[in-house]
């Protein structure tokens, strides 16, 4: 559910149309450590798509928190459209975090 501690609701509605027409996007963990984040649509490009798929692994990357034990924080990446199987990204990508 939608709440104002998560981020979908606000009482500063222009700040939040603002922030959303910018490009804003959220995401959290499931129960099973998974990250579902939409990085384009059909008519973005693939180096629009691209580009935001590395934003999204950056931004989950610092998201990494100062607790978190071990190598790697982000194990595996894969990329696919809502009705396709899933295609693995090299872990080349994503080894830095």
């Amino acid at each position: 559910m939608p709440n104002p501690k998560s981020g979908p609701v606000t009482d500063d509605i222009p700040a939040g149309i603002k922030a959303v027409k910018a490009g804003r996007v959220e995401f959290k963990m499931d129960k099973a450590c998974n990250i579902g984040v939409g990085v384009g649509k059909r008519s973005f490009t693939p180096d629009q798509i691209l580009e935001n798929a590395l934003v999204v692994l950056d931004a989950v990357g610092k998201a990494k928190p100062s607790t978190f034990k071990g190598s790697n924080f982000i194990k595996t990446v894969a990329i696919c459209s809502s009705m396709s199987p899933g295609v693995r990204i090299a872990a080349t990508e994503f080894s830095k975090y």
